[in-house]
């Protein structure tokens, strides 16, 4: 999908008044640097429209062209007010295109724009980890690698080593890391889907395809931290 300019809200130049797209840092008219706009979204700052199928090329051109044009260098001799815009739109650009480029950080983006706060690994209050649900159909395979994890920790412990336990805990992260994979398929196959509805304006189908998505990315998150553990486990 190319990047194109989205013009439906606008702002004016404080330069030279001229319409601005929403997010836009520099006036068209004059170039002008423009202060970052309030609500201004990552896909505001590269003209896109809130579609997931991005062209990842056509984003790093876009990043590298508009990191060039936001150089101090560019604004030695500007305004001090000038300076600090340029300085601000320029962590806003990397930001942006820190988020974008991941398709898993963009998919959680876009879902978090959409009002779905994504949870995150977090710590309790005493800084231990707080436990997730297990996916119903990973309760057996779950239950016998924490089995193995705990024998593995034990015989560190006590410098032991167990190479068939090495080996099965091995073929359980290939596992693993190939429904990783599997996951991310599927949810490339949902970009397609989210964004056909969001041209159609089909909100029935944006609200389905946004909670398969939701689903998708919990069940990824809980397969990606047992592949950690596993990797922790085997000095990785």
């Amino acid at each position: 999908m190319p990047i194109t300019e989205e013009q439906s809200v606008k702002t004016a130049c404080w330069s030279c008044g001229s319409a601005l797209a929403a997010g836009a840092p520099f006036c068209g008219a004059c170039g002008k640097v423009q202060a970052p706009s309030a609500g201004v979204t990552y896909f505001d700052v590269f003209g896109l429209p809130r579609k997931l199928a991005l062209d990842t090329s056509a984003l790093e051109r876009a990043f590298y062209k508009l990191s060039r044009k936001l150089h101090p260098d560019v604004y030695a001799r500007a305004s001090e007010q000038e300076q600090q815009w340029s300085l601000e739109q320029t962590s806003l650009l990397n930001d942006a295109h820190r988020t974008l480029k991941n398709p898993i950080s963009r998919t959680e983006y876009l879902l978090k724009l959409e009002g779905v706060e994504i949870e995150q690994d977090r710590s309790s209050e005493n800084g231990a980890k707080k436990e997730s649900r297990v996916p119903p159909d990973l309760l057996e395979e779950v239950f016998e690698l924490n089995m193995q994890l705990e024998e593995m920790r034990m015989n560190q412990k006590m410098g032991e080593d167990d190479p068939q336990l090495r080996q099965d805990l091995e073929k359980a992260k290939i596992q693993f890391e190939g429904q990783m994979t599997d996951s991310d398929s599927q949810l490339q196959a949902l970009w397609a889907k989210w964004d056909a509805a969001l041209d159609a304006q089909d909100d029935a189908s944006l609200a389905e395809v946004k909670d398969t998505m939701v689903a998708l990315l919990d069940r990824r998150r809980y397969v990606r931290n047992l592949v950690r553990d596993v990797n922790e486990a085997l000095g990785n």
